[in-house]
């Protein structure tokens, strides 16, 4: 894992192209590297993972100088491949996947990108040829970003903030900065906060070539679509079956492995599925796999109701390992909290605070790679707002009850919640009525609209499907797929995701709503896959907290005077990018009302992001602030 920077067709001094990568080092910590020949400037900061030794290192060249990488990444079955490559005469030099990669270019060029298990942003010059060769994994899970300084050339990086040092100036676009509700639907276009940056896209690869840029498609879920068995038990062994391999692919490591655990079902399925493949596996089968994986970290958010540290004891007890409690405490980042929003760049509907304290962590007690949870819940229906969606296919009462049992039962049984009240005949109604309001006040925003709608693939899927689709290929898993990538890159640390294994992603796309609500349980088909593994009270634990930010308790409490100093400030009130009563209002109205809910909180620190954006990326990049 590292970061990448590159500018092609531009002659660019190496003081210059050195303040671009430096501004990567986070990425990559273990060494850095700039490789400059007449057309392009290639830089590379390294996090050491596969193949610690000097042979590792990148720009990486091959073929006698024919082409040179660099590489954000992991392709985890670069063994396999390693074995096809030799057997077709390439010779490597490296125990790495980078010189993998470079092989599998030179073979199969562009192909060899369906061929690739893993996530990745690479870019590979071909000296022979004179051009640059750009991809990035099926669903973005590493990051890539380009500009074209002038008309002929063409710049890119693992982060925005490398390419600023390029750019005349520095504006924010504001369509996206400046409305909430635009915040988890832009991830997967080409729009960036800043005007002038682009993101590459998902899934897709590009030649660049003179003062051309050819973008083409090389993977698309929906072409990729598989005939899962016919009964939901076989459907249980075959995700069972993908699941655990997906897992056993993310074990190859050279450095120790970690978790972060939360206690709810993915994290626990994840850490379980990892134990059981140490147990049976072993290296004799698989020399790659870390054995050194037992190390849990869980967020601790003590005394509110976010902390979930109880479960997530109840996994590490049951497989026997030490678990690493985190206290998110702000005040002890308190100093750094300018620094995160640096370094996370973005605009987000919640403070990266917590999750980058739970990964510095990691980082601290010698973990560089860790195995998560993410991309369930979007895949598989975890979120009652998604799930609830599946009473529009439901067919008679045992089905509807199916939905209904899952949506209620993932809410706490103290009737505290609306969810619950009145029983599922209510809910039912409810969700009937919700529906044709939502018909008739449906909004037409473009930038909401499902960009596969209208495909015969999507259109044949099922209402949840539908449903689960965007989430997962255009709005929250994009966005999180980015937050992720900041919150542990900051910190050194590389996430590995077994449920975005493309195979998984392609077969809980080809599921019906059914095997994702059966037995009345949300994300069901992972429960009973995995429960032979992990504890059954995690197995079957229905209600969901998740990694969130407790914003109001923060704001009432231990940041109450840092939010009042914000709000009381010069910068503040002159911000363009906000409506500056409006937000502090919002502000004033948490600190100050012992009622305030979580999306009080959400919504307050949302309004406010734009200001700590503007002064903490902007004006930090301007050398004003």
């Amino acid at each position: 894992m590292c970061g990448i920077f590159g500018v092609y067709n531009r002659k660019t001094e190496r003081e210059l192209a050195e303040r671009c990568l430096n501004m990567l080092v986070h990425r990559g910590p273990d060494d850095g590297a700039i490789l400059q020949r007449d057309e392009i400037t290639l830089g590379h900061r390294r996090l050491a993972i596969l193949d610690l030794s000097p042979r590792g290192r990148q720009p990486m060249s091959y073929l006698d100088g024919r082409y040179d990488l660099v590489y954000n990444g992991e392709i985890y079955n670069f063994t396999e491949l390693k074995l096809e490559l030799i057997k077709k005469g390439y010779r490597f030099e490296s125990d790495s996947d980078s010189e993998v990669v470079l092989a599998a270019y030179d073979c199969y060029k562009e192909d060899c990108l369906n061929r690739f298990n893993g996530m990745w942003a690479f870019a590979i010059w071909d000296n022979k040829e004179k051009r640059l060769f750009l991809s990035r994994d099926r669903f973005g899970v590493k990051p890539l970003y380009y500009i074209r300084p002038e008309r002929d050339s063409f710049a890119f990086a693992s982060e925005m903030k490398a390419l600023f040092p390029l750019m005349k100036e520095l504006k924010p676009n504001r369509d996206i900065v400046c409305d909430p509700d635009r915040t988890v639907f832009y991830e997967s276009t080409e729009e960036c906060v800043i005007e002038g940056i682009c993101r590459f896209p998902a899934g897709c690869f590009a030649y660049v070539e003179g003062n051309e840029i050819n973008i083409r498609r090389y993977y698309d879920t929906l072409d990729n679509l598989v005939t899962p068995a016919a009964t939901y038990e076989e459907q249980t062994e075959e995700f069972r079956e993908l699941f655990l391999d997906a897992c056993r692919l993310r074990m190859r490591s050279d450095v120790t492995i970690g978790t972060a655990l939360s206690g709810g079902l993915d994290s626990s399925a994840t850490i379980c599925a990892m134990a059981h493949l140490s147990g049976e596996t072993k290296r004799d089968t698989d020399s790659r796999m870390n054995e050194d994986w037992q190390h849990a970290f869980v967020a601790s958010f003590p005394g509110t109701a976010l902390d979930e540290t109880a479960y997530a004891k109840k996994v590490t007890d049951y497989l026997g390992i030490k678990s690493t409690f985190v206290d998110i405490d702000p005040l002890k980042a308190i100093d750094r909290l300018d620094d995160m929003i640096w370094l996370f760049e973005d605009i987000y509907l919640t403070s990266p605070v917590p999750m980058m304290i739970l990964y510095g962590e990691l980082k601290k007690n010698g973990v560089t790679v860790t195995i998560d949870g993410h991309g369930a819940d979007e895949l598989f229906g975890g979120y009652t707002f998604d799930f609830i969606n599946a009473l529009k296919d439901a067919r008679g009462k045992k089905e509807r009850d199916m939905v209904l049992d899952a949506y209620t039962g993932s809410f706490p049984k103290d009737g505290s919640n609306i969810a619950r009240k009145g029983g599922k005949a209510s809910v039912y109604a409810r969700f009937i009525k919700s529906s044709l309001r939502d018909k008739l006040r449906a909004k037409n925003e473009d930038y909401k609209r499902v960009r596969a709608a209208g495909r015969k693939q999507y259109e044949e899927m099922d209402t949840l499907n539908k449903i689960l689709y965007a989430s997962s290929h255009e709005n929250i898993l994009p966005t999180l797929l980015r937050n992720y990538d900041r919150y542990s890159m900051a910190n050194s640390v590389e996430i590995r995701m077994p449920f975005l294994d493309h195979r998984i992603v392609s077969y809980a796309m080809s599921l019906p709503w059914k095997s994702k609500l059966h037995g009345g349980y949300s994300k069901s088909i992972i429960r009973d896959a995995m429960k032979p593994f992990m504890p059954e009270e995690i197995a079957f634990r229905r209600t969901k907290i998740g990694f969130n930010t407790p914003i109001v308790e923060w704001m009432q409490g231990p940041l109450k005077e840092y939010f009042e100093d914000i709000v009381s400030s010069k910068d503040f009130a002159e911000c363009d990018l906000i409506d500056a009563p409006a937000v502090r209002n919002a502000v004033s109205q948490v600190i100050n009302n012992s009622q305030a809910g979580f999306q009080d909180g959400e919504k307050a620190f949302s309004m406010l992001y734009p200001y700590l954006w503007e002064k903490n990326v902007l004006k930090r990049a301007e050398g004003t602030e």
